[in-house]
């Protein structure tokens, strides 16, 4: 009964492991349709907690400027020239969080005379656990380059999975969570 209990508690966070979770804001007194060019502000990638190295590296930090290039560029921005100014500065931050859900499971009961035959199994009893999981949070900021000024962020989470991945899946998520969160940039 324990085992089918967790069994039940892994699906339901496999089943929050697909779920979006986009969230995006942005300054609306911006015309976002001006801006054409666009630099890595400096450090391009941050990792929180710094040094996790479950997620910090130096070949996550390219996949992510790889991703969000792509991305930009698809939507009509430009890397700034050499020795030109631009538009907008891009930030990203790939965040490792420890997380806490509680789980209820009702056990037993029993269906009356709704189906047609009455059924007793027995009194229904609730079990609560706590279960503890990793979850990823890929963060991308547009600031304005002269003053600072968050214009535009947008972030995606992921449960961390438990088993290993090969660099193309890696590869592969990134570019998903990527995706998702710049799906409707610029704002209209």
């Amino acid at each position: 009964m324990r085992v089918l209990a967790l069994l039940a508690v892994f699906a339901l966070l496999l089943g929050c492991q697909t779920t979006s979770t986009v969230q995006r804001d942005y300054n609306p007194g911006h015309s976002f349709m001006d801006y054409q060019t666009w630099d890595w502000a400096d450090p391009a990638v941050e990792f929180r907690p710094q040094g996790d190295p479950r997620i910090a590296s130096d070949i996550t930090a390219n996949r992510i400027r790889e991703a969000v290039s792509g991305q930009l560029d698809a939507r009509g921005l430009r890397p700034v020239l050499e020795g030109s100014d631009a538009d907008l500065l891009v930030r990203a931050y790939l965040i490792n969080e420890q997380k806490q859900d509680v789980v209820t499971i009702t056990h037993g009961g029993s269906f009356g005379a709704y189906w047609g035959r009455g059924w007793a199994g027995g009194p229904a009893y609730s079990e609560s656990r706590s279960v503890d999981y990793q979850e990823v949070t890929l963060q991308i900021d547009m600031v304005h380059p002269e003053t600072g000024e968050l214009l535009w962020r947008g972030s995606d989470s992921e449960l961390m999975r438990q088993r290993p991945m090969s660099p193309n899946e890696r590869n592969q998520q990134i570019q998903q969570l990527v995706t998702r969160i710049l799906g409707t940039f610029p704002p209209g």
